[in-house]
């Protein structure tokens, strides 16, 4: 028995890295998988069939499996990669959007394609795949499904050199807030990964930062972001929604939302002299919010 047993999940970018991991992790835990991936390079550039490499490995370690090479960022490709699970499978109840590419490069040095591909890729492939899976959901009425969304730290805290992907990544998580509140109804969930492992995206930006990358390593490696994706597609996490789980380096933690600190109010209309007042105070709430927050942050031992 899994807990994802008799489950039917569509992960995108499922062809290798942490998209490949999920989607095995899905199947070994009784989930159907549609595995998409359009088979692109880093940059987004070019095609292969590695998502139907990846439905024979399943198929083979006996389990259920589809394949499907749509390309996330447009309507027509979003709309395709839903009727490819519902054809293999006949229903739809997990959606992963995972699939993602970089063209990482300073402000000063970003063209408008770099830009549009990334933004394109990330924040409207979740939107094209999103969207008919969420009109799904209403038109049959289909209960406790679940959509796992991913941002990054690049958009969460920002990254040098990664503007637009920092972009995509910040709007991913408003978008899944909103979602949350529009599928409740539903009983549907909707979560967001920022994740953190050693890929085919990731190494050579840590080489290049003389970091020590061993992909190997489970605790660094893509690995590690699939059972907490199986965990949260499973009927354990009914009531767990709208919220951003960090997984990295072998840790699991839960992302604090946007919220106001601390807060002043006036009976005019602020003057200079108000704010000069004002403004100290409240970056000295934030430093000590942000302070606390490190500290409760810091991983405790699961052995505890």
């Amino acid at each position: 028995m899994g807990v994802l047993d008799g489950k039917v999940a569509i992960v995108t970018g499922a062809g290798r890295g942490i998209g490949r991991e999920i989607a095995l992790d899905f199947a070994r835990n009784g989930a159907s998988v549609l595995v998409n991936d359009l088979g692109s390079e880093a940059d987004g550039t070019g095609a292969s069939g590695v998502a139907e490499e990846v439905a024979q490995e399943i198929r083979s370690a006996g389990g259920e499996a589809a394949s499907n090479g749509d390309s996330v960022a447009t309507v027509e490709g979003g709309q395709r990669i839903l009727r490819s699970a519902l054809d293999a499978f006949g229903v739809a109840d997990i959606l992963v959007n995972n699939a993602g590419i970089l063209r990482d490069r300073t402000l000063f040095n970003m063209e408008e394609g770099d830009w549009d591909a990334v933004i394109e890729v990330h924040l409207k492939g979740h939107y094209c795949c999103t969207r008919p899976f969420a009109r799904y959901i209403r038109e049959t009425d289909r209960r406790e499904c679940r959509i796992l969304n991913f941002s990054s730290v690049s958009g969460l805290f920002g990254n040098f050199g990664q503007s637009n992907y920092g972009a995509a990544k910040a709007g991913i998580a408003g978008f899944s807030r909103v979602l949350a509140l529009e599928l409740g109804k539903y009983a549907c969930t909707v979560n967001t990964i920022s994740p953190g492992a050693a890929t085919r995206l990731t190494i050579p930006l840590r080489e290049g930062r003389g970091d020590a990358v061993d992909p190997g390593d489970p605790l660094l490696g893509p690995q590690q972001i699939a059972p907490v994706c199986t965990w949260l597609a499973s009927p354990a996490a009914q009531q767990v929604n709208a919220q951003v789980i960090n997984v990295m380096r072998g840790t699991v933690g839960i992302m604090q939302q946007p919220a106001v600190i601390r807060s002043f109010q006036a009976d005019h209309l602020w003057t200079q002299d108000d704010l000069g007042r004002v403004m100290p105070a409240l970056l000295e709430a934030k430093q000590a919010h942000d302070e606390r927050a490190r500290r409760e942050g810091e991983p405790e031992s699961l052995e505890r």
